[in-house]
């Protein structure tokens, strides 16, 4: 059924559409729209001269942008052309189709003529998208633009003023496509009573009072939706509703309410996963760290709340218990930190304690060595097992431990090898004060200790070398005591075997000792018993008289095997210092 269009319907549409490519198509000083329907479809021909250079698909975008902000109450078609002035056909084409729910779908855009090629999709068309399209020209379709012929022609320059939007909407309310039903091309607040105004208005009323008794984020949550389902209907009102600047005002208004709700919620959200990380521990200082920041980041955007907001309330109290949670964030790092100093500083003991022991010569230096281990494990054992660098303490105390064991056995071994170095050395010295005084009993002994003393000093000890230079002098000086020893030996051994020659009842002789010989003289008494031939020097109750002639020889024998002992020279005086025997060594 084939429906009247009001003429004047027609050309206000075109004379809205003329404005918008004028204003929103910089290269398009001269423009000029007709619309025309044919067979219940909308057509929409765009003409310009033939010196300005166009995007045809930036003119459809414009016309499609248009068309899209009505709303059909059933689905419809509608073709756009593109043509120079003085030409009968036009260069470029787009299908447009019109659907009931309000949105398009693209018709395929080509060459005027109807060749069939496909030129663009205009449903991903952007003012920036190119266009190809084919001069050639379809005679079939003369007749269709022929339906142009009779529609008056606009005033093609920029306009001096804008079309009011009501007038838009009610010229747009008489063009009617698609036979069998009335068609009415109109948009929310256009001819109407507007209910997103008046539901929008009612939301900036009671949302304050909302807002303040919000105690959660799920009740801030759905305050939220409701301003963004009311902005979300704002948006349906088109610019040239009269009602247009309101909506945009109380879109403002509920969208800066939304931005406070949702710099909160934000907080809000930051918080509870703040409040999750710290149910388990963390385990490095870049953790806390994390935990940190977060809280500062649910700290700040509160802070910005000002008194004057209804959600200043809310924010304040959140506050309190975000500060209190970022203080105790704050003093873990703190103390994290004092750990990790001490870890960090027992590492660089470490590095020290290993460079004294690689250059250690001496007890004192090995005490060192020693001393600084054991500053870096007691540090490393002060470190809680709370603590994030505990795991890490206690592996650097699996190596260190064995290092401070290792460097105290060490030291033990020197401070052993020094005092019995120092001990050998004690006693070689005591062993030279007896042998400065003849006393080589006791200077054998000493040097014998001495030399055994050194002996004991171990091989790995810094004091081995030392006490190896003892050894040959210690044992030379040990050899010459107890050679000097023997010597004495002798002569004790000698002296005693005189004494008992000498004196039997009577003293029969007196004798010396020296380095070469023994000197015996016989008494006055035993010469005068001699003299007296009478004499028994072996037993005061024998009847048997033995001559002095016979005693003195065996006197000289008993003397021979004393001198021969002892490998001195002897000589025999009597009284009177005769020389009565002599035996030299060898003789």
């Amino acid at each position: 059924m084939k429906v009247a269009v009001q003429q004047e319907d027609l050309q206000l549409l075109a004379k809205t559409l003329q404005e918008q490519l004028l204003v929103k198509v910089s290269t398009a000083e001269v423009f000029e729209v007709k619309c025309a329907v044919n067979k219940d479809e909308l057509m929409i021909l765009t003409q310009h001269t033939l010196d300005v250079v166009v995007e045809a698909q930036l003119i459809f975008a414009v016309i499609k942008e248009v068309l899209q902000s009505l709303a059909p109450h059933k689905e419809q078609r509608v073709q756009c052309f593109l043509r120079v002035f003085g030409e009968q056909l036009p260069y470029a084409k787009c299908f447009l189709v019109l659907k009931q729910t309000g949105g398009w779908e693209d018709g395929e855009a080509g060459e005027a003529g109807g060749a069939g090629e496909a030129i663009s999709d205009l449903s991903s068309s952007s003012p920036s998208s190119a266009l190809t399209y084919f001069p050639s020209v379809d005679e079939s379709e003369k007749e269709l633009f022929d339906r142009f012929a009779d529609v008056p022609n606009l005033s093609v320059s920029k306009p001096a003023f804008r079309i009011k939007p009501i007038l838009v909407g009610a010229a747009l309310v008489g063009i009617v496509v698609l036979g069998g039903g009335a068609y009415f091309l109109t948009r929310p607040c256009v001819m109407s009573k507007c209910k997103e105004i008046q539901n929008a208005e009612q939301l900036k009323t009671k949302s304050p009072q909302l807002m303040r008794h919000a105690k959660s984020e799920k009740e801030l949550v759905a305050i939220q939706q409701q301003l963004a389902a009311a902005s979300a209907a704002l948006n349906t009102i088109p610019s040239w509703s009269p009602h247009y600047q309101v909506s945009e005002e109380l879109k403002a208004s509920l969208s800066g309410r939304s931005e406070q709700i949702n710099q909160v919620v934000k907080a809000l959200q930051t918080a509870s996963l703040a409040t999750q990380k710290v149910q388990t521990p963390a385990y490095s200082l870049e953790e806390l760290q994390a935990r940190q920041h977060l809280w500062r980041q649910a700290i700040a955007p509160l802070e910005t709340i000002s008194p004057k907001s209804e959600l200043y309330a809310l924010a304040q109290g959140k506050l309190l218990n975000y500060r209190v949670r970022l203080q105790a964030v704050n003093q873990q790092i703190f103390t994290e930190e004092k750990w990790l100093k001490k870890l960090t500083a027992a590492k660089a003991v470490a590095n020290a304690a290993e460079n004294r022991e690689a250059t250690a010569k001496s007890l004192n230096e090995w005490q060192k060595v020693q001393s600084t281990w054991l500053v870096v494990v007691n540090a490393l054992n002060t470190i809680p097992q709370t603590s994030p660098g505990y795991q890490q303490a206690q592996k650097l105390l699996i190596e260190y431990k064995p290092k401070l064991v290792a460097a105290r056995d060490r030291t033990t071994k020197e401070r052993f090898a020094v005092k019995t170095y120092q001990q050998a050395v004690s006693t070689a010295n005591q062993a030279k004060v007896y042998q400065q005084q003849n006393q080589w009993q006791a200077a054998a002994t000493y040097w014998d200790q001495a030399l055994q003393t050194a002996k004991q000093i171990s091989q790995d000890s810094l004091y081995y070398t030392q006490a190896q230079s003892l050894i040959e002098p210690y044992s030379a000086a040990l050899k010459q005591a107890q050679e000097k020893l023997q010597v004495v030996n002798s002569l004790q051994q000698t002296r005693t075997d005189l004494d008992k020659t000498c004196i039997n009842r009577i003293r029969i002789c007196t004798f010396s000792i020296d380095n070469t010989r023994i000197i015996v003289r016989l008494t006055p008494e035993y010469d005068q018993l001699r003299q007296n031939n009478l004499v028994n020097p072996y037993s005061e109750n024998s009847d048997t008289a033995v001559d002095v002639t016979n005693h003195l020889q065996i006197l000289r024998e008993a003397l021979a095997v004393i001198s021969d002992n002892a490998n001195l020279s002897l000589f025999l005086y009597d009284s009177q210092g005769q020389v009565i025997y002599t035996r030299t060594l060898g003789g």
